[in-house]
């Protein structure tokens, strides 16, 4: 992909996202994975409990799963949210890191960092910060991060191997992400591809799961496992309606752990 066209997609999709955030709940924002409903959130894996937990406004309805669920994380971890938003995810796993953790989300939309910060000054939150970035330039050092998580984000980026490679250099060794993102079931059409809400929807660019596996792996991770989730098609049909996009995409749980003693690959093959 050329390089002006992978700036095209960043801006489309962080146009979208702007208006996502500066609309009222719910209201203002074109179909896709991106126009919540009330109980969206339930359905992709949320309680009611976490719902009430975070502060009023972070929870946007966005994403495909619930990457807290698979992160298994412990008190006094560093975390690291791609595509942070609002701040749901971030929020939601502070409180298990606790005030010995601390949690980092990055977000490439002016508007969901301020709303996110916001967000993070009204509830009182002094474990959570929000930083304006892209995930395939992380502003993190390196090996700072014991988990990276991250709610259908990855799938919007042009740059995907960019985003693994990134990830990888910030975790500990022996850290590991944990990922809900978007899967291609069979090749999606290309009139479908090539729509800006398709892309924005987080449908135009997924992969399948053996491209998602070999870019991780080539990235240095080990330890890959990608579960797809059936269920999900229920509410990816109200994505792009009548696009059949369930019909081609499914959500996933994606996991994969940076080995222990693991270096940041830095050599030309691997960096590109």
């Amino acid at each position: 992909m050329e390089t002006n066209e992978k700036n095209e997609i960043r801006s489309s999709v962080r146009d979208h996202y702007g208006k996502v955030a500066e609309a009222p709940f719910g209201v203002g924002c074109a179909p896709g994975c991106c126009a919540p409903t009330s109980g969206s959130s339930l359905a992709l894996g949320y309680s009611q409990d976490d719902l009430a937990a975070v502060p009023e406004g972070a929870d946007l309805g966005l994403g495909c799963g619930n990457p807290r669920a698979i992160a298994s994380l412990q008190p006094g971890e560093v975390v690291l949210d791609l595509g942070s938003g609002a701040g749901f995810d971030c929020f939601l796993a502070a409180a298990q890191v606790g005030t010995t953790g601390k949690v980092i989300g990055v977000d490439m939309t002016p508007a969901m960092l301020t709303k996110a910060r916001g967000n993070a000054e009204r509830a009182g939150s002094t474990n959570v910060e929000f930083r304006l970035g892209e995930i395939e330039r992380l502003p993190v050092g390196d090996a700072e991060i014991d988990v990276v998580i991250s709610n259908c984000v990855v799938n919007l980026s042009p740059d995907k191997e960019a985003v693994f490679r990134e990830a990888f250099r910030v975790l500990k060794p022996g850290g590991r992400i944990a990922i809900s993102d978007v899967i291609a079931l069979v090749p999606i059409p290309a009139e479908l591809k090539s729509t800006a809400l398709a892309i924005s929807a987080c449908v135009a660019g997924a992969w399948t799961v053996p491209e998602v596996e070999s870019a991780l792996t080539n990235a240095g991770f080990t330890a890959v496992v990608v579960d797809v989730r059936a269920e999900s098609r229920e509410f990816i049909a109200g994505w792009l309606p009548g696009s059949r996009a369930e019909d081609f995409v499914a959500s996933a749980s994606i996991r994969a752990t940076r080995p222990a003693g693991a270096a940041a690959c830095c050599a030309p093959s691997c960096c590109g």
